[in-house]
């Protein structure tokens, strides 16, 4: 009973510890990791539709809307390759980072918003 009591206090703080290390939408400091990992070669994925891109997108994007992100995973090479997603709000981006995550991409990054991006 003791050792479950010690594992569960040791899950909560390390969960609690990573959500407050984590950068938030907002935070300028997102934006500059954005930006940092993008000019180091990573691949910036707009996550909106093809009208929204059109309407505007940041330079050098590629746009694969997140309800086709699962077909058109080869667009963007192997799972190795740095990823940037973002979106109009970030609720699609969080999405696509979950889905690429979970699809053996290990270095995906959430811009969240366009608007984050410095």
């Amino acid at each position: 009973m003791r050792i479950l009591l010690v594992v569960t206090a040791v899950v909560f703080v390390s969960v609690l510890v990573i959500a407050c290390v984590r950068p938030r939408p907002g935070d300028p400091s997102v934006g500059a990791e954005a930006r940092r990992r993008v000019e180091a070669g990573a691949t910036l994925v707009d996550v909106r539709t093809p009208e929204e891109f059109a309407a505007g997108h940041l330079p050098g994007a590629v746009n694969i809307p997140v309800g086709a992100l699962e077909e058109r995973l080869g667009e963007l090479g192997p799972p190795a390759t740095p990823l940037v997603v973002y979106c109009r709000s970030g609720a699609r981006s969080g999405r696509a980072e979950r889905l690429l995550k979970a699809r053996g991409f290990q270095d995906v990054f959430d811009l969240g918003p366009m608007s984050a991006w410095p």
